[in-house]
């Protein structure tokens, strides 16, 4: 029998909290418990229910408040509160916080049954209305996306080639760069964006986990599978997964993975029964998986079924003329999500922006400049408000992050430090370096050899350009 949904079941009274979830385990239900607020928002974190049914009266944290911030964090799930008391007064208040519904103790079972299955499906329609409108939003532009130099114009061309097509795509790039941005546009703009776009994090599950939640798993097939359960590929049917951090799946996994991608095939854990599943996979890594292969640490034969289009993101401090317009746009969101009047930057802001690495990337950017919103008591942000916003070390001076006085420094110099930071953000690679930089490979080399032999106090062989 297939699982009919998740509950979180929380009580302070553990013999009643016990026996509410075997009756929902009967009904085919899929049941966690806590024993307060506080264990029930982490229990949350990892168990996802669709249904929460929560006490009123608890220690450390009520049933009241847990409702309030269990809809803040998860706005699609459905709670049901149970109250001894049954005051209207009280089922007001709940309902004020974000409840769904209300039960009075003692609870009747005929009832409880009930108003879970009408929970079950108000929770149902609000992640589908949900999922529409993030659809309606994505479908007509790269939403977020947002970049007009050289190497980021090359990813987005490469985007809107790949999309229409069913080839599985493989995004290389640094943490904070925008690897899951890619791969929603990339679902968004093909033949399956009216299909469900799913997410799994590789690196966020343990690996006795990890297997179930990717295939699904059978009722009994391990400790806690109280009930048939979908793995995300069977939930993107028809639309796409995007794998992030592919590189930490474990080795018994990435068989099966292999398997599906050969022949669209799976098998949930604890069965036999063979499931075919059409789901396009968009994988994502901030490691060379090549480099895992040849070391023995990924399959080899996975990394080539992975890596059919392979699209490579740079890291922003590669793409400096895009940080005015990224931190403009992160600056008016972040000024109309806190209701603070502020329209731009000061020119030492900007130039404080351009000089700093950002090692973090676009992430980093977005929380900086959301910080010096919030810290800003003008109408434009400033240096100060930079640095008093951020924990990395913006810098106060002319002097940038290249080591260059701009201006004072000659077209070589600027030149010699542009390749050289960009094959070291690369890795080495002299052929992205060259995609990033726009320019041809061979050209890289000739000036890694000229500047190699001004170095030495030679000079470069003129037969070599």
């Amino acid at each position: 029998m297939t699982a009919e949904g998740r509950v979180l079941v929380v009580d302070d009274e553990a013999n009643a909290r016990s026996a509410l979830a075997a009756m929902l385990e009967d009904e085919g239900y899929e049941t966690r418990e806590a024993a307060d607020g506080l264990a029930a928002l982490e229990a949350m974190e990892s168990f996802e229910p669709d249904v929460v049914l929560t006490d009123l009266k608890m220690p450390r944290l009520d049933g009241l408040e847990l409702v309030r911030r269990g809809k803040e964090g998860w706005p699609a799930v459905a709670f049901v509160v149970m109250t001894a008391f049954g005051s209207i007064e009280t089922a007001v208040e709940a309902i004020k916080r974000g409840a769904d519904n209300y039960l009075t103790k003692p609870l009747d079972m005929d009832a409880v049954s009930a108003l879970v299955g009408r929970a079950m499906e108000s929770a149902r329609t609000a992640a589908e209305v949900r999922r529409l409108r993030e659809r309606i939003d994505d479908k007509l532009s790269f939403r977020g996306i947002l970049g007009d130099h050289p190497s980021m114009q090359r990813v987005l061309k490469r985007v809107a080639r790949v999309a229409p097509t069913r080839a599985t795509v493989l995004v290389h790039g640094e943490t904070g760069t925008g690897k899951e941005l890619i791969a929603s546009a990339i679902h968004h703009h093909g033949g399956r964006r009216d299909g469900p776009f799913v997410r799994l994090n590789c690196a966020a599950l343990a690996d006795s986990l990890l297997e179930s939640e990717l295939f699904g798993h059978e009722r009994g097939s391990f400790t806690g599978a109280v009930g048939r359960r979908k793995g995300r590929l069977e939930e993107a049917h028809g639309g796409t997964l995007f794998l992030d951090e592919v590189s930490e799946i474990p080795m018994p996994t990435q068989v099966k993975l292999l398997r599906f991608l050969q022949e669209r095939e799976l098998e949930r854990v604890g069965s036999n029964e063979t499931i075919s599943v059409d789901t396009r996979v968009v994988a994502a890594t901030n490691r060379d998986l090549r480099e895992m292969a040849a070391e023995g640490t990924f399959r080899e034969d996975l990394y080539y079924r992975l890596n059919v289009v392979q699209i490579d993101l740079p890291p922003l401090r590669a793409r400096r003329t895009d940080v005015p317009v990224l931190a403009q746009a992160f600056l008016h969101r972040a000024a109309k999500d806190n209701g603070i009047e502020v329209d731009g930057f000061t020119d030492e802001a900007i130039q404080a922006l351009l000089a700093y690495a950002w090692p973090g990337n676009v992430r980093e950017l977005q929380n900086a400049v959301e910080r010096a919103v919030v810290l800003c008591e003008g109408a434009k942000v400033g240096p100060e408000h930079l640095l008093e916003a951020s924990a990395v070390g913006i810098p106060r001076g002319a002097e940038g992050e290249l080591g260059l006085m701009i201006p004072g420094a000659t077209m070589a110099e600027i030149e010699r430090v542009a390749v050289e930071k960009t094959l070291e953000a690369v890795g080495g690679s002299t052929a992205r370096a060259a995609d990033m930089l726009g320019i041809s490979r061979r050209k890289i080399q000739y000036r890694l050899k000229e500047w190699a032999n001004e170095d030495e106090g030679g000079s470069p062989d003129p037969d070599d350009e």
